[in-house]
């Protein structure tokens, strides 16, 4: 009698292992970062009150944030600002003009922070007429900002803004500059919502350019709108994750495997209390 008890008992407990094992792949969650943030989704807050900013950040549940600090305060003074409500600062951002001169600003700010990511999401072109001539300057104050970067411990990440999808020879400009630059001294970051806007596919140019891509802004496109290259699109465009045009399980899917670790939650429009945390909630239970 012992021994068909226990076998029973046996069985009950490999059938129930069987059956985690086999529920696990649908019921595990595809985003398993820290949620982060980028500042400038609260650029209406920051001037009126650091500290009360910071607050609400934390209470999103946020623990990193992507910024080059706010007006008013230190960068010594934000950073124990972030420290104190445990919100770490991974990337920072830094102008085409202080890359261009190889500021040492940029690597004491970074320093500072902590940061290991430092950013540029602009390169500086007439009107909406980026040219060959732009992405061939560009490479060359991005490789040579780059070095100087990693030579003070730091990896330098260009991000996109969708102006760079202009055809040239067999691919674009974008393409032009990431087979351009020193895979050793210049990275990329991935904003969805420009990639999009651009014309471009984000989870195409994850699958292309793999691990050249280090840092994600996690923003969402609406529905029916068709972009250009103008780097430019009205601030209400910006939607709640999971409401727009992004594959993001795909996205997450294939960021995962080329190893991408910081993601910053970035909202444009001028609903970011309510947005952000909607989108917050959309991540967690994206499987």
């Amino acid at each position: 009698m012992k021994k068909q008890t226990l076998s029973l008992i046996l069985s009950i407990i490999m059938l129930a292992f069987i059956q985690d094992v086999f529920a696990q792949p649908s019921s595990k969650n595809l985003y398993t970062y820290p949620f982060g943030v980028q500042a400038y989704t609260f650029r209406n807050h920051f001037p009126k009150n650091v500290e009360g900013t910071l607050d609400i950040i934390q209470k999103m549940g946020i623990t990193e944030i992507e910024t080059s600090g706010a007006k008013g305060v230190t960068d010594e003074a934000y950073k124990k600002l972030c420290d104190a409500r445990g919100i770490a600062i991974p990337s920072t951002g830094a102008g085409y003009d202080q890359l261009e001169k190889m500021s040492q600003d940029i690597v004491n700010k970074a320093k500072i922070f902590g940061a290991k990511y430092v950013m540029c999401a602009w390169i500086p072109h007439k009107g909406n007429n980026f040219t060959i001539e732009d992405a061939q300057k560009a490479v060359e104050v991005f490789n040579n900002a780059g070095k100087f970067l990693k030579e003070n411990g730091l990896t330098f990440c260009y991000h996109p803004h969708g102006y760079e999808f202009r055809t040239y020879e067999n691919g674009t400009l974008l393409d032009y500059i990431i087979k351009n630059t020193n895979p050793a001294y210049v990275s990329f970051e991935m904003d969805v919502l420009w990639i999009l806007h651009g014309g471009g596919n984000p989870v195409e140019l994850l699958k292309k350019y793999g691990n050249r891509w280090k840092l994600m802004h996690v923003k969402d496109l609406k529905k029916g709108i068709v972009g250009d290259f103008s780097g430019n699109t009205p601030a209400e465009n910006d939607v709640v994750l999971g409401t727009g045009q992004a594959d993001w399980k795909n996205i997450f899917k294939l960021s995962k495997k080329i190893g991408i670790k910081h993601y910053f939650i970035e909202d444009e429009s001028e609903h970011e209390l309510e947005n952000v945390p909607l989108s917050i909630d959309y991540l967690k239970k994206l499987k």
